[in-house]
């Protein structure tokens, strides 16, 4: 089963890792974190990503590093996620290791073509939406992509980008196994309910897909 709610921790977004927040999260039902910090030494990231990890293995949450292989093996993170200008898949995989989740970006239906010919575990595309969580976001792709890609792959296929609580079920609709989600769980006045409100969009839209939650 491939968790249907992808929080997104954005040192930008947040202020830095957030491991209350984090644990806010896991109690509330998310069962996939990552940690997300571009302008981070190496030094400080692996230290922030080992204190999530160590938070958040107990209650069974997989972590992700964002862009960094090394760091993940070297914590025992559950994956790692690359971008477009990042190690290829296979290679991040040689260095994390079979039991490591590998998810990589896509922006098009070729580089989604490309992805799905790999090993990777999930491939993310987007953004479906504007955001304001990157400097320099990729052009927006919308739902119309996403329903095509869900054509092309039997990965899980992860939203990314701009997405809220009132586009959600629109994305599942449109083909996601699961939304990656930042700005929307980090600013919430109630994370936790926010949690449940997608988990609950989910588990409508899913179970009548066939999916699951």
């Amino acid at each position: 089963m491939f968790p249907a709610l992808y929080a997104i921790l954005d040192a930008d977004q947040a202020g830095g890792p957030d491991t209350s927040l984090a644990r806010i999260l896991a109690g509330a039902g998310v069962k996939l974190i990552q940690i997300r910090d571009k302008k981070a030494s190496t030094r400080k990231l692996f230290n922030a990503s080992k204190r999530l990890v160590e938070a958040l293995g107990p209650p069974g949450v997989r972590v992700i590093v964002n862009d960094r292989p090394d760091i993940a093996a070297m914590i025992g993170a559950g994956g790692v996620h690359m971008g477009r200008e990042d190690l290829p898949v296979e290679a991040a995989r040689k260095i994390c290791g079979g039991s490591c989740w590998v998810g990589v970006s896509t922006h098009n239906l070729e580089q989604l073509r490309e992805a799905n010919l790999t090993s990777a575990d999930y491939i993310a595309i987007g953004p479906i939406f504007p955001t304001v969580t990157k400097d320099n976001p990729d052009p927006v792709v919308g739902l119309k992509l996403l329903h095509a890609a869900r054509q092309l792959t039997q990965k899980p296929l992860v939203a990314i980008g701009g997405i809220t609580i009132e586009s959600a079920e629109a994305t599942f609709r449109a083909g996601a196994d699961s939304v990656a989600v930042v700005r929307d769980l980090i600013s919430a006045e109630d994370p936790v309910r926010r949690v449940r409100e997608y988990l609950s969009i989910a588990k409508l839209v899913l179970s009548h897909r066939g999916g699951t939650v």
